[in-house]
Order: C-alpha cells, then sequence, then structure tokens
C-alpha cells in the first residue's frame, strides 16, 4: 500500500492506477490537513480550559426555581 502510495507501482502504470494513485494522494493529503486542524483546535480548547470551584457546584436561579413542577411521591 505504501508503495502505491508513492507511485512505485511497476514499470508502465496504467491511467487507471494513475488517476486511483492521485486520488489516494488527494485523499491523504486532505486527511493529513483535517488532523492539523482537529489537534490544533484540541490544543486550543485545552488551553482555554480552567474549572473554577463555582463549577463544580449546581445552583439554580430563582426565577428558574419557581416553573419547575415538584414531582409527586411514588406512593401517594
Amino acid at each position: 500500500m505504501a508503495k502505491a502510495l508513492f507511485g512505485h507501482v511497476g514499470v508502465s502504470p496504467e491511467m487507471r492506477v494513475l488517476s486511483e494513485l492521485r486520488r489516494l494522494r488527494d485523499r491523504c493529503r486532505k486527511l493529513e490537513h483535517e488532523v492539523a486542524r482537529l489537534e490544533a483546535a484540541n490544543a486550543a480548547l485545552r488551553q482555554g480550559l480552567a474549572v473554577d470551584d463555582d463549577m463544580l457546584t449546581l445552583s439554580v436561579p430563582d426565577g428558574v426555581a419557581e416553573h419547575v413542577e415538584q414531582p409527586e411521591p411514588a406512593l401517594a
């Protein structure tokens, strides 16, 4: 497979093989760019990640708590 990607597929490759080789090279290039983009985005997210103590506790604002229906007891 690696030889095919680098173009060492024989003495006189067919046009079909050359077009497939070109397609595979383009696909590999696109995937490499996508991996680099995702790694950069992941690194940026990791740098901006900070957990405050406020994030570890859950608080409900007063206006929201009034609109939430309280469930009935199971054995009422």
